[in-house]
């Protein structure tokens, strides 16, 4: 089994999604690899590359050849691990935008995902992925929060077998009590999951 952490968080101490992030990378006990897009942000894209790298282009230029290189190296981050874990705070009710960039580049089509008879369809194969959101008041799940609906809806579209929420919102208390509930939440979420797989159930 391996993991591929993605963290976005622009707060870079005593943050939510980093600290439950970590906390349950230390109960994985796997092979990770950890991406910091807030440490490491992408590169800057011109529309031109843009569309290069979406879109069929023969077109030499440097730039657009480095672009290309780098999201293929990122789809083959996710194409190595079986499990994906990805720490977003909520900025505007929506995502990071260095998070965006990220996906971005990982959602190409006929690389990462399809168009088949019944709509998209997700080649990456991927086990789960383990969603943290940090949304300050706003509750997670709630009309105003675009950010842990659309990262499930881009995971099922790459080809994630299963979506599993962490709550870290601010709504929860003080952040001691936000960190212990997410604590809590991930050692609930992999209980059931020992336990289902000790049951043989699938």
């Amino acid at each position: 089994m391996s993991i591929l952490h993605i963290d976005s968080s622009a707060r870079l101490t005593d943050s939510n999604t980093r600290i439950i992030g970590q906390y349950l990378v230390n109960a994985l006990n796997t092979k990770m690899l950890h991406r910091d897009l807030a440490v490491n942000p992408l590169p800057a894209i011109s529309a031109q590359d843009l569309m290069g790298v979406h879109g069929s282009s023969d077109d030499q230029r440097d730039s657009l050849h480095s672009h290309l290189a780098l999201s293929n190296q990122l789809i083959q981050e996710l194409k190595d691990a079986d499990t994906l874990i990805i720490g977003a705070a909520m900025y505007n009710f929506g995502i990071p935008a260095s998070l965006k960039q990220w996906i971005d580049a990982i959602c190409r089509a006929g690389v990462s995902f399809k168009y088949g008879e019944q709509g998209p369809e997700g080649l990456l194969n991927i086990k789960r992925a383990f969603i943290i959101t940090a949304s300050g008041g706003t509750p997670v799940g709630g009309d105003m929060d675009f950010v842990s609906g659309y990262l499930s809806l881009i995971c099922n579209f790459i080809g994630v077998k299963e979506v599993l929420h962490i709550d870290a919102s601010g709504s929860k208390g003080s952040p001691e009590q936000i960190i212990e509930s997410g604590k809590q939440q991930v050692d609930s979420l992999l209980a059931n999951e020992h336990n289902t797989e000790t049951l043989g159930v699938s």
